[in-house]
């Protein structure tokens, strides 16, 4: 075993990590650069104070996130094997390897590539206490003359650009560094004697001067370029056939070296074992505060305890409850793009924590909970999506995503888990923005059309009532009659009886995906007009009629409608035949029927446009529908587990098309969208629950208790200026609710028995005047105007008529 490098003097000088421009690798700036494939095989990080966070992909590791969970720093960290006479292979295309985690439910790994020629075994263990990641490699192999090259692609910053590498040297230890301000990394390697074990290194530019290209050119690392940058680099090492490296991250590359090499100054053992006492601890702990142990077969209980591993490896630790969408890029090795799904979508960020409740994560859905209620508009929404610290990436409004954190609140609540904290305000905003917003959103759950839908509308109608519980009787007399008036006239508004569909399967009616906002004054004809398909490069479009999704599964889930309802049941049989799809991982479902979210057919990865793939996350939907219906949601359980990767990540999509070996596309595999997807994993840790319970685990208890699946006759029809009903069931009393305090003037017929009255505070941010219509007949109206306190009149008329059914 070598003990010594090279002596200092005999080494590239580099004076205080700034080595001088003639030292330069040529080939500036390098080829553009992109990210590395979405597909992970597993993902991890330590509990301990280190903020790091680290994934696998192809059996190397990919992007490392520092110091948060929302800023990748490297693109990836491989490794070739070579004898320097000609022979090499890039570990990471050989497609041998197998994985496995040290200890179930800890996310430090054993990866083993073979070849004919080499076994490469990797360890890879974040330190609980550092910044560094830490990678033991061991090459085992009857040829001496073979040795290990790691190659490492630093991205700081979150991007290819305008990085600068360098071989650097500080206080007798060479170390691979990059640095773009204000994040700076080294990579170390010392051997069994801890020693310094980098022999010889070079760095250079992407695609023209780094060591790869050095290898395909030349068979042999034959350049020792010790800088490149600003531009796209890379940086490579030999190493000795045994050695431990660590990847520090610091402000400064000396201050990174010191990190890696204080890490690297005990066994990798030490590594591991507080690794695997915390993770181990974190398990036990969620297991003792869930009152209802999920109990499954080996290979489903396995994906359970790796789901919920996930989900913690994707918290924050500079934002405690903050989580990302997923540690991965959607079509990463396509583009240079950062955000990705490196990002909060509050929707997402309550279904992991609600989760993360379900088994046992209390604390960690309160710090949620916090996070949440500390990024709220004053307006009473949450951006569409946000950095970790809360400035908004894209601004779009979306009403279920308003009322997902009164969701979480409520389900606390349901436990006694609040331990202290005070939603109350957070509450009567959200709650608050919703009436006031909708019943039509601007975004959908898949943030591409506006409209009246049934997903959206299931999650604020849930939120209406479960919110309730931290009103006071005013507000919550307002926010339930509401959640009543939505959920009576969900068949008017969402359910096309004359469709494509309907005569094709011959049936009486189903639910749509959306409906446009002029519903609401121009019932069911509205369903007539054209809906443009997003994520289209043709610009098709759809009738609203015709367009159909599983959103209306979410009724049934939140026990708004039965599962045998009629109209579920039809509805159930037009999603089956457009959007089922029979793979070998199992059923599983797309979006919605024209979808362009996913590769093109032909393998090309999405560029704006493609065709929408199944997704495993739908599977489970359902499997909560099937379990509401009385049948047994195993096999839709079974469908998410065999679509997840060989190390348990469960994917945004998987592939329904014929195979493309090149690009690594298998029937039922997963696609190049997002693998982990955080969502797929909450919804199968939910689901497992849920079988348990016989129960949906995140429907909120006051729902249930008011409709038990049946629709509830509403006592008020409610007309807003931005939601202008035309019509009001009979019996029921007509509400004009203004946004400020106004006088409603009204009268019957053509203005007779006119009267006034002042619409009151309804504590929830709005006004309402209840007008005593509950005595009219079918055919009869209601003439109104409003003036506002200012004295000043609206200046229109309006009307809504009384019909049996509104």
């Amino acid at each position: 075993m070598r003990t010594k490098t090279a002596a200092a003097s005999e080494r590239p000088r580099t004076n205080h990590w700034e080595p001088g421009p003639n030292l330069d690798a040529p080939g500036a700036p390098g080829i553009p650069p992109t990210w590395t494939s979405s597909s992970k095989d597993v993902v991890g990080s330590s509990l301990g104070i280190a903020r790091l966070w680290f994934t696998v992909g192809h059996g190397i590791v990919n992007e490392v996130y520092w110091p948060r969970v929302d800023i990748p720093q490297i693109r990836d960290l491989g490794f070739l094997v070579a004898d320097g006479k000609g022979f090499w292979a890039e570990v990471k295309r050989l497609g041998k390897y197998e994985l496995r985690a040290v200890a179930e439910g800890v996310p430090a790994y054993e990866v083993v590539h073979a070849h004919p020629r080499f076994s490469l075994r990797l360890r890879i263990c974040p330190d609980p206490r550092r910044d560094v990641l830490a990678i033991e490699c061991n090459l085992e192999t009857n040829d001496p003359s073979l040795r290990p090259y790691v190659l490492l692609a630093p991205h700081l910053g979150a991007t290819g650009y305008g990085n600068r590498a360098m071989v650097a040297e500080q206080r007798g230890r060479r170390f691979l560094a990059a640095a773009r301000s204000p994040f700076a990394m080294a990579l170390a390697a010392v051997d069994e004697y801890q020693q310094d074990a980098i022999i010889q290194a070079s760095a250079g530019y992407v695609g023209t001067s780094d060591g790869w290209q050095d290898f395909a050119r030349n068979g042999a690392m034959t350049w020792n370029h010790p800088a490149a940058g600003p531009g796209n680099v890379a940086l490579m090492a030999e190493l000795p056939q045994n050695c431990v490296l660590a990847l520090g991250f610091a402000s400064t590359p000396g201050a990174a070296a010191t990190l890696a090499v204080s890490s690297l100054l005990q066994p990798f053992d030490r590594l591991l074992k507080p690794q695997i006492s915390d993770w181990s601890k974190w398990h036990r702990s969620c297991g003792e505060c869930c009152a209802t142990p999920v109990e499954l077969a080996r290979p489903l209980q396995d994906q359970f305890v790796t789901s919920t591993t996930v989900l913690r490896t994707h918290l924050d630790k500079t934002y405690p409850g903050a989580m990302v969408a997923s540690l991965s890029i959607p079509w990463g090795d396509s583009g240079n793009e950062r955000g990705g799904y490196h990002l909060v979508w509050p929707r997402d960020l309550v279904e992991c924590a609600s989760a993360l409740l379900a088994f046992g994560g209390e604390e960690e859905a309160r710090d949620t909970l916090r996070y949440l209620i500390a990024t709220q508009n004053v307006e009473g929404h949450w951006q569409q999506n946000q950095w970790l610290g809360g400035e908004p990436y894209w601004r779009g409004v979306q009403l279920d995503e308003a009322a997902y954190p009164v969701l979480l609140a409520a389900l606390l609540a349901d436990r006694n888990a609040l331990d202290g904290i005070e939603p109350q305000d957070m509450v009567r905003r959200a709650l608050g923005c919703v009436a006031r917003i909708g019943p039509s959103t601007d975004q959908d759950r898949w943030e591409e059309n506006s409209g009246l839908n049934a997903f959206t509308l299931a999650t604020c109608i849930a939120a209406l009532v479960a919110g309730g519980h931290f009103l006071d009787d005013r507000a919550r007399h307002w926010a339930t009659q509401l959640a009543d008036f939505w959920n009576a006239h969900l068949d008017t508004w969402l359910v096309a009886q004359d469709s494509d569909w309907t005569r094709q399967l011959n049936l009486p009616g189903h639910y749509i995906r959306t409906a446009p906002a002029s519903v609401l004054s121009g019932g069911r004809p509205a369903l007539d007009e054209f809906v443009l398909i997003r994520n289209r490069g043709d610009g098709a479009s759809l009738q609203a009629s015709a367009q159909i999704s599983t959103d209306f599964l979410r009724l049934v889930r939140f026990g708004l409608r039965h599962p045998q309802d009629p109209l579920i049941l039809d509805s159930v049989k037009v999603v089956d035949h457009l959007l089922r799809v029979e793979t070998p991982s199992g059923a599983a479902w797309r979006r919605y029927n024209g979808d362009g979210y996913g590769e093109y057919d032909d393998g090309r990865p999405y560029d704006g446009a493609g065709k929408g793939r199944p997704w495993p996350l739908l599977a489970g939907e359902r499997g909560h529908y099937e379990l509401c219906a009385g049948q047994d949601s195993l096999p839709l359980l079974q469908t998410m587990a065999n679509s997840a990767s060989p190390g348990g990540m469960i994917p945004e999509q998987i592939w329904d098309g014929s195979s493309v070996p090149q690009r690594r596309l298998e029937p039922g595999r997963p696609t190049g969208s997002a693998m982990p997807l955080a969502w797929a994993h909450a919804e199968y840790i939910k689901l497992a629950v849920s079988r348990h319970l016989g129960r949906p685990v995140d429907r909120p208890e006051a729902v249930w208790r008011r409709y038990e699946g049946r629709r509830r006759i509403a006592d008020y029809s409610f007309w807003w200026p931005h939601a202008q009903i035309a019509t009001a069931t009979r019996g029921s009393r007509v509400v004009i609710a203004t946004a400020s305090a106004a006088a409603v003037h009204w009268g019957v017929d053509g203005w007779h028995a006119v009267s006034d009255v002042e619409a009151e505070d309804t504590g929830l941010g709005f006004f309402a005047a209840e007008l005593n219509t509950s005595a009219l007949r079918e055919g009869q109206w209601v003439d109104f105007t409003f003036r506002w306190r200012d004295g000043s009149w609206s200046g229109t008329d309006h009307r809504v008529e009384i019909t049996t059914n509104a």
